[in-house]
């Protein structure tokens, strides 16, 4: 553990990363990247917790512009979360880690329902955690269950990998005087009307003093380079 920054981290990884170059799906290569990432840091001694979106294969929000009721289309969604998150642990397993699956509602025998105890004591043991199903209720997003989550790990970070490499004070595909930051605090973020994450998920970090940081997981070597200190994408805090 000496010269790692944190000791247990949440990682808030999008269903979209999954795909790669693919336009949906899960694309092997790219998961198998991704893993072997995570499972190095999990070999230093971090504790590593993941909320995965599902994204990749169904958006409740999406499905509700088509007909299906939004209720519905996020249950659909919440699915769509647990089978990124078993492909997940199947290719961590394959790479000779440990993994474990809590989902936010009964899945038996896909999965372990989620507690606070269950999860921490795995994380204890060195598993790497896979949270899916979001909240389990309709209406929240995957970036409020990674808040919640967490909070509930007591995570020294939720480090939550975009496409682009931090916060800018304005959209720098649109403007190319965008200015990013390093560090911004919670309060100034709200002040600016920044988008880091939902309202939901932002509140609670802030309420309970959840550092973000927002970083370009497209480069999967990024998430080393955070766990050994360097300055990558935008810290808040």
């Amino acid at each position: 553990m000496d010269g790692l920054k944190y000791k247990r981290i949440l990682l808030k990884l999008s269903g979209e990363a999954l795909a790669g170059g693919d336009k949906y799906g899960i694309n092997s290569d790219t998961l198998e990247l991704f893993c072997q990432k995570i499972l190095s840091l999990s070999q230093k001694g971090i504790e590593v917790g993941i909320v995965v979106g599902g994204g990749n294969i169904f958006r409740g929000i999406q499905g509700a512009k088509k007909g299906i009721d939004r209720a519905k289309g996020d249950s659909m969604g919440m699915l769509a979360t647990t089978i990124n998150a078993i492909a997940i642990q199947s290719m961590i397993e394959q790479l000779g880690g440990k993994s474990k699956v809590l989902t936010s509602t009964l899945m038996e025998p896909f999965a372990e329902r989620f507690s606070q105890n269950r999860a921490n004591t795995a994380l204890r043991d060195g598993y790497i955690v896979i949270f899916s199903g979001g909240t389990g209720n309709p209406f929240f997003t995957t970036d409020s269950a990674a808040a919640l989550r967490g909070v509930e790990i007591k995570a020294d970070i939720l480090l939550k990998g975009t496409k682009v490499d931090g916060i800018y004070d304005k959209d720098p595909v649109k403007y190319p005087d965008a200015v990013k930051f390093d560090e911004i605090s919670f309060d100034e973020t709200i002040r600016r009307k920044l988008k880091v994450m939902d309202l939901t998920a932002f509140a609670l970090c802030s309420e309970n003093a959840l550092p973000i940081l927002v970083f370009d997981m497209t480069n999967p070597e990024n998430l080393e380079k955070i766990i050994n200190g360097e300055k990558i994408g935008t810290l808040v805090k």
